[in-house]
């Protein structure tokens, strides 16, 4: 369950904020970068926050690393995952999904959204609803992708940390 998406098609409000957040930033058909998001205005949902670097190689080759991730996120994940390239964070075919997902993103310039679960981790599996939002220094070209992850039903109270953002 993933496509592109307009704000009546995201799925928590936790989404919702963070795409209407990162929409405001857009200006005149420009995607909007790195520079441009200020922490303080996401500081309810950093927990679930992810930034994934898009890593272009000498031959066009793309691949993904995770620059950042939300204390929340090592609840879902079952690790830290920070620093980690993508296929490091996840296993054969979960990795094919992620990277799927990611280069949807990167090519279209577009936001997408869909629902997973995170099977490979300590504990047993973890469903989530994911956002994926792109960021590009130069306005065009997508150098770097905007999480948000949201455990959903009994996996919500499951993994819930108590830690909440200021």
């Amino acid at each position: 369950m993933e496509h592109s998406i307009g704000p009546p098609a995201v799925t928590s409000s936790g989404h919702e904020e963070v795409f209407a957040y990162w929409s405001s930033l857009r200006r005149a058909g420009q995607l909007p970068c790195r520079a441009d998001i200020d922490p303080w205005k996401l500081k309810r949902h950093l927990p679930n926050i992810s930034l994934i670097d898009v890593v272009r190689g000498p031959d066009g080759e793309i691949s993904y690393r995770q620059r950042l991730a939300g204390t929340g996120l090592y609840l879902v994940y079952g690790r830290e995952i920070t620093g980690r390239a993508l296929e490091e964070v996840y296993p054969g075919a979960d990795a094919a999904y992620w990277r799927e997902q990611l280069s949807k993103v990167v090519d279209a310039g577009r936001p997408t959204v869909g629902r997973h679960t995170v099977t490979h981790r300590p504990g047993g599996a973890c469903p989530i609803v994911w956002i994926r939002l792109p960021l590009a220094s130069d306005g065009k070209s997508v150098d770097m992708i905007l999480g948000y992850d949201t455990p959903i039903g009994a996996a919500m109270a499951r993994y819930a940390s108590g830690i909440r953002a200021a």
